[in-house]
């Protein structure tokens, strides 16, 4: 786009916005502008660099919480004796005549701004004559309790940081719009609190996931996002083009290949926390960009990536919620219990009421399927029909943590086969409340195997399948040079973070979730009001 264009699209924008229904706060945006204008014409500062931060600034490090439990032993009508600085955005105002009352939020919570004509100086009483909610100020003076039990800073002096031109939603109607809630991120953290302590829970989270993986002995490392082979995953990739190397390049769909390189390499305990990028669909539990945990641990088989799974999976829990014992949508979990693991076999006999193995013919396999109305492919061999049963009809009905074991090979071209009958994989996923949660392998470390796989998927990629893998011809010469027995396992920590914080949507847990652009989206909701 030319730069007269881009302009020109930003001018529309803004007008736009302009005409638009919920518009009707735009003169309140003007009156804040013109104050902002006459600001600067007096030569005063709207958002000044640096501001006086207390007494050497020793004060400033205390923050609101701080301050009401420092003098939570004050008595009603009493003073303190002693000053602090508080900054924050003002949330209310309320002015009587020579005195003025303002909330003031930080992080850490609200206090009172108990502002009095005869002690403000009076370039800051001016100041107060002028603020609006949402301005961002500090302001020093005594630490007080008022007569109502309320605590509050009688302040000396008030600055404005930061003057805010756009008023804040109101909470229940001004911020409604699920999809305006997750564009305007900053906005509905503001109104609405508890969406910033889930992001701040899940960071929580992640944290304490990384201590456990380190205390377990596990190396962090970081592995390209940019790759010219497509592998780790079945899943539809992004392209990009670098245009230095004149090369296409996919953004990466899983980490695992490049992991297990390094286990070749030497190391025997590896993890990565990082994001993948899938050109698929969104729901309630998909975004195209999220964040996984993979790890590899070298001479480990499947038992132990159950175990790594529930350490992983506990930590989470104590640290967001200091116990195992939680709710889910209303489902009562306790993820201290010991974790059941089932045959995916056995789930799909359960289900449609006949036994179901892999010596189940191809034909009674599909005459299920027809039987049960549910469509399939004729290239499916029985892992795959077995695997579309279990998908479609026992996932969504597990309830507590449960390990499904014993893929077939045909849905598992990186895991191991089993001795005792190699058409099923040392495999298991775990699902809780009808979701996956995390995926883990025995891993194939045979290259003669992992090639063979690795041309079976092109012929899958040749037929029409989008998800299909690329021949890594690098991966294959690493197992040629040698991979101990490894079990992998890979967690979605948007998942687990939804888990531990209660929440339906995956868009709630991830602080900027992919949306639709903006102008098609207005153009859309036009269109339907149509």
């Amino acid at each position: 786009m030319e730069k007269s264009e881009h302009i020109e699209a930003i001018r529309d924008s803004e007008s736009a916005e302009a005409a638009a229904p919920e518009a009707a706060a735009l003169s309140e945006r003007e009156v804040r502008q013109a104050k902002r204008e006459a600001m600067l014409a007096a030569g005063e500062e709207a958002y000044p660099a640096t501001f006086d931060r207390g007494l050497a600034g020793e004060d400033f490090g205390r923050n609101v919480a701080q301050l009401k439990s420092r003098y939570a032993d004050l008595s009603d009508g009493a003073s303190s004796g002693e000053d602090h600085t508080v900054a924050g955005r003002v949330r209310s105002i309320r002015r009587h005549g020579k005195m003025a009352f303002i909330d003031l939020e930080d992080s850490t919570g609200q206090c009172q701004l108990f502002c009095r004509a005869n002690v403000v100086e009076p370039k800051s009483w001016e100041l107060i004559g002028s603020l609006d909610v949402g301005d961002i100020v500090s302001a020093t003076g005594e630490a007080i309790r008022t007569r109502r039990g309320e605590f509050s800073i009688a302040p000396e002096k008030v600055t404005l940081l930061s003057k805010a031109l756009r008023p804040l939603p109101e909470k229940f109607h001004g911020l409604a719009d699920p999809e305006t809630r997750y564009r305007q991120r900053y906005a509905d953290m503001i109104v609405n609190p508890e969406v910033r302590d889930t992001l701040l829970a899940r960071s929580l989270m992640v944290s304490a996931i990384r201590r456990y993986m380190e205390g377990e002995g596990y190396v962090e490392v970081e592995t390209p996002m940019l790759q010219e082979t497509l592998g780790g995953a079945n899943a539809r990739p992004f392209r990009t083009h670098h245009n230095a190397l004149d090369t296409d390049f996919y953004l990466r769909i899983a980490t695992e290949l490049h992991l297990k390189r390094l286990v070749v390499g030497g190391i025997p305990r590896v993890f990565e926390l990082g994001r993948q990028f899938r050109n698929e669909g969104m729901d309630a539990t998909h975004n195209p960009e999220f964040t996984t945990l993979e790890a590899y641990r070298a001479f480990a088989d499947l038992e132990d990536m159950k175990a790594l799974a529930e350490g992983i999976f506990r930590a989470a829990a104590l640290e967001v919620l200091g116990t195992t014992e939680i709710e889910y949508q209303g489902t009562a979990l306790d993820l201290g219990r010991p974790w059941e693991s089932v045959a995916m076999s056995d789930l799909v006999s359960r289900r449609v009421g006949e036994n179901v193995s892999m010596d189940t013919s191809v034909e009674s396999l599909r005459a299920i399927h027809e039987r049960l109305g549910l469509e399939f492919e004729e290239s499916w061999g029985a892992g795959r029909l077995i695997f579309h049963l279990y998908d479609e009809l026992c996932e969504g009905e597990i309830v507590g943590p449960t390990f499904v074991c014993d893929y077939p090979v045909e849905v598992s071209p990186l895991a191991k086969r089993k001795a005792e009958d190699p058409r099923l994989t040392h495999r298991f996923e775990l699902v809780i409340c009808g979701h996956e949660y995390a995926n883990a392998f025995a891993e194939l470390n045979d290259p003669v195997d992992q090639r063979e796989r690795f041309i079976a998927q092109l012929a899958a990629k040749d037929a029409g399948d989008e998800e299909a893998m690329d021949y890594d011809a690098d991966y294959v010469r690493a197992l040629e040079v040698g991979l101990p027995p490894t079990g992998g396992i890979g967690i979605g920590i948007d998942r687990l973070a939804m888990l531990v914080t209660n929440r339906a949507s995956i868009r709630d847990v991830i602080a900027f979730p992919s949306l639709r652009p903006e102008r098609r989206a207005s153009a859309r909701r036009d269109e339907n009001v149509r």
